[in-house]
């Protein structure tokens, strides 16, 4: 309770001011400084400003965004996703034009809206209705999805799909031209798997990379996906190739070799295109801004916080934040709060905020249905009227709220099945109090478990509730000099490659790539000839 009372100390160390590919190896080199002589105080607001101006700024190139969906640009609403929030610091700060979806629909022949915002650019096109339920809720989220995350049981599309991937690939390829004077172009996601050779083949000679925010399965994964030789063979139009983590870029290594007979040698592979760079880029955060509007929030006496704690009468608060997804393993960390709940009564309260996701998709409504089953029996086994020990929200939060909440948890539980990083797994860690931090329970499949080891969170595997359960038990009772050294390390790690510094780093290296290195004809891919 005292959490949620308590004033808030700003939080952790300085930013560590090396070279990107230094500044994770730096910081288990510099620890923070220790809190027992005081609170542990941030970088000031001017300092982090002008680093977040220079890895934003840097390198000066005119850039070409590309995403399946644009941010919403407004403070005061949510940000849904990793790729929203960062991209919009790019687009604000270096000028760059970011290109995606209106969220309308249209019959394909509609002028791009362009707009301003910052110093850069948006521009939304309506994709075309008649493929687009076949691109989207088909292919994309039907197979690529699953498939990304090792799910091959949740596979399920037809061959018209992937003819419907294609042209709306084909379409957006054709928008992109409009900005062919652009320097070079940052393709984002599994949406756009083919966009670089589309883009090639029109004539696009600019350095053109791709940034996979989901895993990378392995090669017998891969393997059932509908024409996935063609898609690996259209990726490889891209000059540079980002993944998440090592397991994602062994995973790609090892489809290149089982399914086309190609290998990576020193991160670059051969192609009849020409030279494919392949690199880890671990998206990260803004840990500083977690931090403030954790501050500010509380500073408020936010209602929905005072409620809360009302609501949690005496018991200690955990924390989950996810789309309502059947990859993020809501369903398996309710049944592990119904352990922790018959082993310990009345001792937590789980808040679930799940905010619906693709609720076209049957696959997604059946999980909803799920997850809500198991909430209202765990509550109706382990609550009474006016006390129930999870406490369910589909409606979504500003990250000021947010922050908040996640400094007044105790535990941040993320438990996704599979996932390419998990954001809110960071976040959760940069708003804690760095004098009484709470503790997070976190995947072993999750990306961020590649940055956090287990001397820091406590890593779990996502499909055994017991293991979730008893990690949940040892977090909400951790000594706090314990909870204070964890903590300690994972924002050293946080504010030594921050969000500003991935989106620089990427274009650096895209930056390095030059036509030269390119087949002096490009390979039309069959869906450009068809």
């Amino acid at each position: 309770m005292d959490r949620i009372n308590n004033n808030v100390h700003a939080a952790a160390s300085p930013i560590l001011h090396a070279a990107f590919d230094q500044h994770l190896r730096d910081a288990a080199q510099h620890p923070a400084p220790e809190c027992s002589a005081g609170p542990c105080t941030r970088v000031s607001a001017a300092q982090q400003e002008d680093h977040l101006i220079e890895a934003a700024l840097q390198p000066n190139i005119e850039l070409l965004v590309i995403s399946n969906r644009i941010a919403t640009f407004d403070p005061l609403q949510p940000k849904t996703g990793g790729l929203a929030a960062a991209l919009e610091p790019l687009v604000e700060r270096s000028g760059a034009v970011w290109m995606g979806s209106s969220g309308k629909l249209g019959d394909g022949n509609e002028p791009l809206d362009i707009g301003p915002h910052g110093e850069g650019k948006v521009a939304k096109l309506d994709l075309p209705r008649e493929h687009y339920s076949g691109y989207y809720e088909g292919f994309a989220n039907s197979i690529l999805w699953p498939a990304l995350h090792s799910l091959p049981d949740r596979m399920a599309a037809s061959a018209k799909d992937y003819e419907s991937y294609r042209e709306i690939n084909k379409f957006v390829a054709g928008a992109a031209f409009h900005f062919r004077d652009r320097d070079a172009i940052w393709v984002h996601d599994y949406h756009f798997l083919p966009l670089g050779a589309g883009l090639q083949c029109l004539g696009v000679d600019k350095p053109i990379g791709l940034f996979l925010h989901t895993p990378w399965p392995a090669p017998d994964i891969m393997e059932r996906v509908p024409n996935h030789r063609e898609l690996m063979q259209s990726m490889l139009a891209y000059d540079l190739l980002g993944f998440q983590t090592n397991w994602d870029l062994d995973n790609f290594r090892a489809c290149l070799h089982t399914h086309l007979g190609l290998e990576v040698e020193h991160g670059i592979v051969i192609s009849a295109r020409g030279q494919t760079r392949c690199q880890k880029f671990p998206i990260g955060i803004d840990p500083n801004q977690f931090a403030q509007h954790a501050s500010e929030s509380l500073a408020k006496q936010d209602l929905y916080i005072s409620s809360l704690q009302k609501k949690l009468n005496g018991a200690k608060l955990a924390i989950g934040v996810d789309r309502l997804d059947y990859t993020k393993g809501i369903d398996v960390r309710i049944e592990a709060f119904g352990q922790v709940l018959a082993a310990e009564p009345r001792s937590i309260v789980l808040l679930q905020i799940a905010n619906p996701s693709r609720t076209e998709i049957e696959a997604y409504k059946d999980y909803k249905r799920n997850v809500e089953s198991l909430v209202s029996r765990v509550n109706d086994e382990h609550g009474t009227d006016e006390w129930r020990p999870i406490l369910y929200e589909n409606d979504p939060f500003t990250r000021a709220q947010l922050a908040c909440l996640y400094r007044a948890a105790r535990v941040g539980v993320v438990t996704p099945l599979r996932d390419g990083m998990n954001l809110v797994a960071k976040e959760y860690v940069a708003a804690q109090d760095p004098n009484d931090p709470g503790v997070l329970v976190l995947s072993k499949f999750a990306g961020a478990a590649e940055d956090f080891d287990q001397n820091e969170a406590l890593l779990v595997d996502p499909t055994h509730p017991d293991e979730i359960a008893a990690a949940i038990s040892k977090a909400a009772n951790m000594p706090r000099e314990e909870r204070i050294q964890r903590w300690r390390s994972m924002i050293n790690k946080l504010e030594a490659y921050t969000i500003h510094d991935w989106s620089a780093h990427f274009v650096r290296e895209l930056d390095k790539s030059r036509v030269g290195a390119r087949g002096t004809v490009p390979i039309s891919p069959p869906w450009l000839d068809q």
